[in-house]
């Protein structure tokens, strides 16, 4: 995978690390069956005593030692390596998704991006921290004892030779089924997880209309269909191993065989010289063997991968930023000439837009449903990229900005405002640069309307509350999301009707604090309710993604039918 080569080359001190490590350890291994070796055959061949042989069993200390050392070099370094592979992966999947526009972001489940990005990175660790120390260390000290041993005994370097392919073959054939298998695993994982988290979140929905029971069904059937796709990895496994171990066994039993005839029949052959193969030769299939369980394992993790990458690698439309910075402390010139966005093939288009937006007026974007409001907010925004056309600030076109630079001047207040879990001053101060005082906090609290509410909390700001706002009232978290913007104090402020769905004197409240934010500031709201409509300096109406007006409320009614229409048809109510 090549993704993974890049990742590796990244980081290619540490696999230099592990190759000298790798060889070291295969020069402690030789040393060590050598001393070995020298000690038995002094003690029991020879009928040395123990001070003959002190300084060989010190050295052979020395040695295991050594050994045991530079295993742990290469294992800590393997761990590295896999932590700072999956922070690579995690960063470019949090770049991935913090530049995909608010199109794509809705049209992929959160429990299957959740898992993509926690269990599916994480998978990929056993490939950076066990497969590949493990590939360097069995290219390298195999090599070098199939050298040490052909030297020693050309006969039994030929037996290696001709056994030991079998091993890597064997593990490559069984490796293709586990990678298959694993991205299987890995299919179901995600589904499961896409599956559990919109059935928790549409709980409610789900028991209102009786079709709970039949979801739970279906996260059964799922699980067992997780379950099943990791049995088979595990079988795939045990399967794997146990042919490892068999044609292990078999090619040190020949080595075995051949060197016992060399020595008692053939009588041509040293005891030293005979024990020091059957010393080397389990260790060299030992790597070997040790390649293909971290073979099999590394394919697994190529399976998590594969959705890693997929993800990253995916398609989409991308936002670009140029590198101009933006200072303004007033609200500033906003244009769209010809602006075009279309959704896709045969699919909705808003535009061409050509749209003069005056600096500090209150300006409402209204018309049916569908006819692309909220698409528009979300072009002026910087939220979706143009297919054509251009959104200019100040003269200059939006992408030729620091995307840093137009966010920290907008404010963008939604129907329903992401509440995080924290503090409700935590969630305040979210969208400010954290240098404000106390008092500014305090100050935007009481422009928000939200003075009232922390007055009556026992912890006032410090008051936790749940992920998604769980504990305050609708109300509550459009006149948080309002604070937020009063601190930011931003000169373009857009919002997508907060006021939809609240009741009078909530709504009230939030009118005036509205008010008292259009005085420093461009306001453009996607108007539903009429009385926001006609209050707005000047109106966009949009028909069928089209501008089929912009001017006053009186200025359309004589000049638009289809706006005359819809406003009589509304009668103060929702205009879409």
């Amino acid at each position: 995978m090549k993704e993974w080569n890049v990742l590796l080359k990244q980081e290619w001190k540490k696999v230099t690390i592990m190759a000298v490590a790798a060889l070291l350890l295969a020069a402690s291994i030789i040393l060590q069956g050598y001393l070995f070796v020298t000690v038995v055959d002094q003690v029991f061949i020879d009928g040395a005593g123990f001070s003959a042989v002190t300084m060989s069993m010190l050295f052979l200390l020395l040695v295991l030692w050594l050994r045991t050392g530079v295993s742990d070099v290469i294992a800590r370094t393997g761990v590295r390596l896999g932590t700072r592979a999956k922070l690579s992966m995690r960063t470019m999947l949090l770049g991935k998704m913090a530049k995909s526009p608010v199109k794509d972001a809705g049209q992929q489940q959160s429990g299957k991006r959740i898992s993509v990005f926690m269990d599916a990175v994480e998978e990929t660790d056993s490939y950076f921290s066990g497969y590949v120390p493990q590939v360097i260390q069995s290219s390298l000290v195999p090599l070098v004892l199939f050298i040490a041993i052909t030297v020693t005994h050309l006969n039994s370097g030929l037996i290696i030779l001709a056994t030991s392919p079998f091993i890597p073959l064997f593990y490559i054939i069984i490796g293709l089924k586990t990678k298959e298998k694993s991205e299987e695993k890995i299919e179901e994982m995600n589904a499961l997880s896409g599956s559990f988290l919109d059935i928790l979140q549409g709980l409610t929905t789900l028991k209102l209309f009786r079709k709970a029971k039949e979801q739970k069904e279906n996260i059964r059937t799922s699980s067992i269909r997780f379950r099943d796709a990791t049995m088979d990895v595990l079988k795939t496994a045990f399967v794997s191993s146990l042919m490892l171990e068999l044609i292990s066994m078999l090619s040190i039993g020949l080595i075995a065989l051949e060197i016992a005839l060399q020595l008692i029949i053939f009588e041509n052959m040293d005891f030293f010289t005979a024990f020091f193969i059957l010393i080397l030769a389990p260790e060299f299939y030992n790597f070997l063997k040790q390649l293909g369980f971290a073979f099999h394992t590394g394919r697994q993790s190529m399976g998590a991968a594969s959705k890693v990458f997929d993800e990253i690698n995916r398609e989409e439309d991308t936002i670009t930023w140029g590198e101009e910075p933006l200072s303004i402390s007033h609200p500033p010139r906003i244009s769209l000439s010809n602006a075009t966005y279309r959704y896709g093939e045969g699919e909705f288009e808003l535009g061409p837009v050509n749209v003069e937006i005056s600096p500090g007026k209150s300006i409402a974007i209204a018309g049916r449903t569908g006819s692309g409001k909220s698409t528009l907010l979300h072009v002026i925004s910087g939220l979706l990229p143009l297919s054509e056309g251009e959104v200019c600030v100040e003269g200059k076109p939006l992408s030729s900005y620091q995307e840093e630079e137009w966010m920290k001047h907008l404010s963008y207040i939604s129907q329903h405002p992401f509440i995080f879990s924290g503090t409700l001053k935590d969630n305040i101060i979210i969208g400010s640069d954290h240098s404000q005082s106390e008092e500014e906090i305090t100050k935007a609290v009481e422009q928000a309307g939200l003075s009232e509410l922390v007055g009556e909390l026992e912890h006032g700001l410090e008051t936790l509350v749940g992920e998604g706002g769980r504990g305050l009232s609708g109300g509550e978290k459009q006149r948080l999301a309002l604070a937020r913007a009063f601190l930011k104090r931003a000169p373009v402020v857009l919002l997508d009707e907060p006021t939809t769905g609240l009741d009078l004197k909530t709504e009230r409240i939030l009118k005036a604090s509205l008010e008292r934010m259009s005085e420093q500031a461009t306001v453009i709201t996607v108007a539903h309710r009429l009385h926001t409509i006609r209050e707005a300096d000047e109106i966009v109406f949009l028909e069928h993604g089209k501008v089929a007006g912009q001017g006053s409320h009186a200025e359309l009614l004589q000049a638009v039918d289809e706006y005359r229409a819809m406003t009589t048809l509304s009668g103060g109510g929702e205009s879409t």
